[in-house]
C-alpha cells in the first residue's frame, strides 16, 4: 500500500489531478436528486464507452470497400472467435444508447431541467441526441446489406430535395454521383472518427456545465424558477440539504449503469448481431428493407404519405422541431419545474410517445413502397414493343429484368413511386436519360455499377421510343443548331 501510494503521490506531484478528481467526486447534490428518475445520463455515458470500446474493436477487422464491407463482417460473424458477440455488443449498444438518451432528454424536459441557468445545457443535451441518432444512420450503412443500401437511398433522397444544396449535399455524403465504395469510406469517417470526436467533446462540455452548476433538483410544486434568485436559493439548497456525489448518489448511478450493460450483453448473446442480410441490389428483387427500429416510424411516414407531401414534410418537419428543441429554455426558462403543474408539457410527451410508437408498429406492417409484384404480374404493354428494332426489344428485357416496373408505370401497370414512363423521351434527352439510369436521382438510386454499357444503351434506347405518337423526342437544342449549321454548309 506504501508503494502505491508513493507511485500515486509521483503522478500527482506531475499531473495535479488528485484535487480536480477529488472535487468531482465530493461536489455536493441535493439529497433529493439521489434517485432512480437521475441514473439516465451516466448509463448513457457508459454505453457510449462500450460502443468506443467495441467500435474500436470492429474496425480492426472492418473494411471500408463496396466489395468487401460485406465480406468483412460474414468473417466476423463466423471465421472469428467471438466477431459475432463484439458485432452483437456494439449493435445492441447502439439500440440501448439511443433509448437512454431518448428516456433522459424527456426526464430532463418533465423535470423543468432546462430552465435557468441549464439553458447551454439542454442545448447540448440536443445535439448529443442529434449526433447518438447520426451514430446510429451511419453504422447502419456500414453494413452495406440491403437495408443499408436501401436506407442510403431514402437518406440521399431526402438530402437532395434540400432547396439549392441538396445536389452538393448528395455529392459529399456519396463520394460521386453513385453509391460505392468512396461512400462507404466516407461514412466509416464520419461513423469512427468525426462524429465519436464531437460526441466526446459535447458530452465534456456537458459534464463540465453539470458540475459547475449542479444537478437540477428535485421539481417540487410550487417552487418557481426566477432569474433574479435561483442560483442563491440552490447553493442554500445544496448547503442545507446536500450530500457528496460519491458515496452517496453513485451507487445508483453505478447499479443502473451494471444493469444496463448485462442487459446488452443478454441481448447480443440471445439475439446475436444485426445483419447482414443479403447483398445490397438495387433491383430489390423479393425484399422490403426496412431501416433499424429508430427510423421505423419514418419509414411508416414515407409509406403513408403522398408523394406530393413527402418533400414538405421532409424539410420542414425536421426544422420546425429542433428550432422549438433549441428554443424551449429561451421561451420557458423561468417559472414552475414541476411536471404536475404542466400538464401541457405531460400531455405532449404522451402525444409524441403514442404518434411514435404507433408509426412504430405499423412500420411492421406497411408495404414497401415500390410495387414488388410487379416482375410476376405486370408485363410491358405489347404497343410499346410494336415496330421496335432488336436493340429496343433489348432495352425492353432490361427494363423488365432489372425490376424498372417496381417503381414505374408503363400504360396502366406498375409502380407508383417514380413517374410514368409513357412519355418520358418527350421530357429528357437521350443524354439525361443516360445520366438519370446511371447516376440516379431523387427517389431513383443509381444503377451505374449494375448495368454494363450495352445494356444501358438498351435501356436507353428503349426508353426514348416512349413518346405519344406524332410528337418527337427531346433532342438537345444545341445538338440540333450545330446539325444544322453544318446541313447549311
Amino acid at each position: 500500500m506504501r508503494l502505491i501510494a508513493q507511485i500515486g503521490d509521483w503522478f500527482d506531484r506531475r499531473l495535479q489531478i488528485a484535487a480536480p478528481i477529488r472535487e468531482i467526486a465530493e461536489h455536493p447534490v441535493p439529497k433529493s436528486t439521489a434517485s432512480w428518475w437521475y441514473v439516465f445520463g451516466s448509463a448513457a455515458l457508459v454505453v457510449f464507452i462500450l460502443q468506443l470500446v467495441t467500435g474500436i474493436m470492429l474496425a480492426f477487422v472492418y473494411v471500408p470497400s463496396a466489395s468487401e464491407a460485406w465480406n468483412s463482417l460474414q468473417s466476423l460473424n463466423h471465421d472469428i472467435a467471438l466477431g459475432w458477440f463484439i458485432r452483437a455488443l456494439h449493435g445492441w449498444g447502439s439500440n440501448f444508447m439511443v433509448a437512454i438518451v431518448l428516456i433522459h432528454m424527456v426526464q430532463v424536459f418533465l423535470f423543468g431541467a432546462y430552465k435557468f441557468p441549464r439553458e447551454l445545457t439542454w442545448i447540448v443535451g440536443v445535439f448529443l441526441l442529434l449526433m447518438t441518432l447520426g451514430m446510429a444512420f451511419t453504422g447502419q450503412v456500414l453494413r452495406f446489406d440491403q437495408d443499408a443500401y436501401w436506407g442510403l437511398g431514402i437518406g440521399a433522397s431526402i438530402a437532395s430535395r434540400v432547396p439549392f444544396l441538396g445536389s452538393a449535399i448528395v455529392k459529399l455524403m456519396l463520394g460521386g454521383p453513385i453509391i460505392a465504395g468512396a461512400t462507404l469510406s466516407r461514412f466509416f469517417a464520419l461513423h469512427v472518427f468525426v462524429i465519436p470526436g464531437l460526441l466526446i467533446a459535447f458530452v465534456g462540455v456537458h459534464l463540465l456545465m453539470v458540475l459547475k452548476l449542479g444537478i437540477n433538483e428535485w421539481p417540487m410544486p410550487g417552487r418557481i424558477v426566477k432569474k433574479a434568485t435561483y442560483e442563491k436559493e440552490y447553493h442554500e439548497l445544496t448547503h442545507r440539504d446536500g450530500a457528496p456525489f460519491v458515496p452517496y448518489a453513485v451507487w445508483k448511478d453505478l447499479f443502473f449503469a451494471a444493469f444496463i450493460l448485462l442487459a446488452v450483453a443478454a441481448c447480443a448473446a440471445f439475439f446475436g448481431p444485426f445483419g447482414p442480410t443479403g447483398q445490397p441490389d438495387p433491383t430489390i428483387i423479393q425484399t422490403a428493407p426496412k431501416p433499424d427500429y429508430f427510423f421505423l416510424w419514418l419509414y411508416a411516414v414515407l409509406s403513408f404519405l403522398p408523394p406530393s407531401m413527402e418533400t414538405p414534410a421532409l424539410l420542414i418537419g425536421p426544422v420546425i422541431l429542433i428550432g422549438a428543441l433549441l428554443l424551449l429554455p429561451f421561451l420557458s426558462g423561468e417559472g414552475e419545474k414541476s411536471w404536475r403543474r404542466r400538464p401541457i408539457a405531460v400531455l405532449s410527451i404522451l402525444l409524441i410517445a403514442v404518434t411514435l410508437a404507433t408509426f412504430t408498429h405499423l412500420a411492421g406492417y406497411t408495404p414497401w413502397s415500390p410495387h414488388m409484384n410487379a416482375w410476376s404480374g405486370d408485363l410491358i404493354p405489347a404497343r410499346f414493343l410494336q415496330h421496335r428494332t432488336a436493340l429496343q426489344r433489348q432495352g425492353a428485357l432490361v427494363f423488365q429484368a432489372k425490376q424498372c416496373h417496381n417503381c414505374h408505370a408503363l400504360g396502366p401497370d406498375g409502380g407508383q413511386r417514380g413517374p410514368a414512363l409513357d412519355s418520358v423521351a418527350v421530357q429528357l434527352t437521350q443524354d439525361q436519360l443516360i445520366r438519370q439510369v446511371i447516376q440516379g436521382g431523387g427517389n431513383m438510386p443509381a444503377y451505374g455499377k449494375n448495368l454494363s454499357p450495352a445494356e444501358t444503351t438498351a435501356l436507353v434506347a428503349f426508353l426514348q421510343t416512349l413518346h405519344p405518337a406524332g410528337q418527337a423526342p427531346a433532342r438537345d437544342s444545341s445538338q440540333a443548331a450545330a446539325l444544322a449549321k453544318r446541313g447549311e454548309n
